[in-house]
């Protein structure tokens, strides 16, 4: 595996993810830039890496588990080392037809916390973070002080609050509470970065063609989410290039008066459900 290598003081763009989305996104940003893939497997990872090398781009990945804040803080001090941390693109994450409910939130939940709070550290002006969280978030039912607790309670506490408490072994509602849980973070981080001269916002995916929406179709879910689908507005999965494209527009120049806010790219499901699912 050949790994392409920048000169000093390039930007860093750091990925997080080494799936279908976050080499969608790393691709769509990382031209002329560091890039910097970090994923928790390590056969992902290289394979990424890989064929991202081939393709030109000056890439490196550093394996990295999102839920243990360490593992993070080394991922942080490898970007900051090759230079200025421009745009940070947190896409790991685990669906519920890929792992237990306690993986989910330790995953989606804690380790969103973990990316959101070590890059606060070393964002500077211009910097730009984007999550990624799910149209899921949009139609979770939690209360404001539920959402104020998965907002701002500290890392080390959030998976013993009430709402998270709450999941039990439900990997489906686990996933729901943490990408809502992502959302609502990055709105009260937003004033710690703008003070920092950065901002930092979410997007909201519908179904995306990657494995996760494949391992989800072919789960006890899978029948309920294509039929949404065929319902809902664009009648068809997203992207990860559409979706790489809002991400692109979030961190770029022209989102500069962007932050503390979520983008739904979700071909309408969200407002489906709200308003024209069958009761």
């Amino acid at each position: 595996m050949t790994e392409q290598r920048p000169g000093p003081s390039y930007d860093v763009v750091v990925v997080t993810g080494a799936g279908g989305m976050g080499v969608a996104i790393a691709r769509r940003t990382g031209s002329g830039r560091t890039v910097l893939l970090a994923d928790a497997s390590r056969g992902q990872l290289d394979r990424a890496v890989s064929v991202l090398s081939e393709e030109g781009y000056a890439v490196r990945g550093v394996l990295t588990d999102v839920s243990d804040r360490g593992s993070v803080d080394g991922l942080v001090a490898e970007a900051a080392g090759e230079g200025r941390v421009a745009a940070v693109v947190h896409t790991a994450g685990v669906s519920a037809a890929q792992g237990s409910a306690e993986t989910i939130l330790k995953v989606n939940l804690l380790g969103t916390a973990h990316v959101i709070d070590a890059f606060e550290g070393v964002a500077g002006l211009g910097s730009a973070m984007v999550c990624v969280s799910s149209m899921a978030g949009h139609v979770a039912d939690l209360g404001r002080d539920d959402e104020a607790a998965l907002a701002t309670a500290p890392a080390n506490e959030l998976l013993g609050i009430g709402a998270v408490d709450a999941v039990g072994d439900s990997a489906t509602r686990a996933y729901i509470v943490s990408k809502r849980a992502n959302q609502v973070r990055v709105q009260a981080a937003a004033l710690a970065w703008s003070r920092r001269g950065a901002r930092i916002n979410s997007v909201s995916p519908g179904v995306v063609a990657t494995a996760m929406a494949k391992a989800e179709a072919e789960g006890p879910s899978g029948a309920h989410m294509l039929s949404m689908l065929e319902a809902s507005g664009a009648g068809r999965t997203g992207t990860p290039a559409e979706i790489a494209g809002a991400v692109a527009f979030l961190i770029g120049a022209e989102a500069r008066y962007i932050t503390g806010t979520d983008v739904l790219v979700d071909g309408g499901q969200a407002a489906w459900l709200r308003h024209h699912r069958p009761s």
